[in-house]
């Protein structure tokens, strides 16, 4: 059994995309982030990032628990462990990975940035705002290009295309409008279409109904503006 430490964001979605596509058995341990749960001591052990998703799998290595943190070394982790949407040769590997950390390290954190300054910054102002959502618009061109060649991002479906959809799916509150990247929108109608995607995105549904970050002053105290801490 895997506890997956989860909340109802795009990072989170990324793995229970994973888990519904593998049919691996799963329990949910919610992780309420504008609570600070992912302050927790306990959760820290393992996530010492203070950041969800995480997961610790029982049946781990030599049959011996083990814990990952990090999306993307999770999605690598599953990938490995059921050998499904992570090809083992090793060609095919890299350009999953290519992907995968183009998303980790572009889209994910581009995409995020917009949002913030989109949605959450208590004032607007116009350098970060286009500066985030041109960035965003720059990378779905890449994307756009790449899935006029490909049906995936790196050929099959795998988990570089699970990775990077739940963060096309808030397209318009990234300022983008999907029409705008055909083949882009037609990789993303695919995706969405897939019963184990569908499954996946009902996850949380009714813990996130529950509050509204955007009105809860105390939930935006906790999520921006942290600073290091020492224990």
């Amino acid at each position: 059994m895997i506890d997956l430490y989860f909340w109802p964001t795009p990072n989170g979605f990324k793995i229970t995309m994973m888990l519904e596509e593998c049919g691996l058995p799963y329990d949910v341990k919610f992780v309420n982030i504008g609570k600070g749960d992912q302050f927790e001591p306990d959760f820290l052990k393992f996530s010492p990032n203070n950041r969800m998703p995480a997961i610790i799998d029982s049946d781990g290595p030599d049959s011996k628990p083990i814990s990952v943190f990090e999306s993307g070394a999770i999605l690598q982790y599953l990938g490995r462990k059921t050998g499904k949407f992570y090809p083992g040769d090793e060609r095919a590997r890299v350009g999953v990975d290519e992907w995968l950390f183009w998303q980790m390290g572009g889209l994910g954190p581009m995409a995020g940035q917009a949002h913030h300054f989109r949605q959450y910054a208590p004032e607007k102002f116009d350098y970060p705002y286009e500066r985030y959502t041109d960035e965003v618009n720059r990378l779905y061109g890449v994307m756009d290009i790449r899935l006029g060649e490909k049906e995936y991002l790196a050929g099959d479906y795998s988990i570089a295309d699970m990775a990077t959809f739940p963060w096309v799916r808030p397209y318009d509150r990234q300022g983008q409008v999907l029409a705008d990247f055909p083949s882009l929108e037609a990789w993303y109608n695919r995706i969405n279409d897939r019963p184990a995607v569908a499954r996946a995105l009902e996850v949380g549904k009714q813990e996130r109904a529950k509050w509204d970050l955007r009105k809860d002053k105390n939930a935006k105290s906790v999520l921006f503006g942290q600073r290091a801490r020492n224990s």
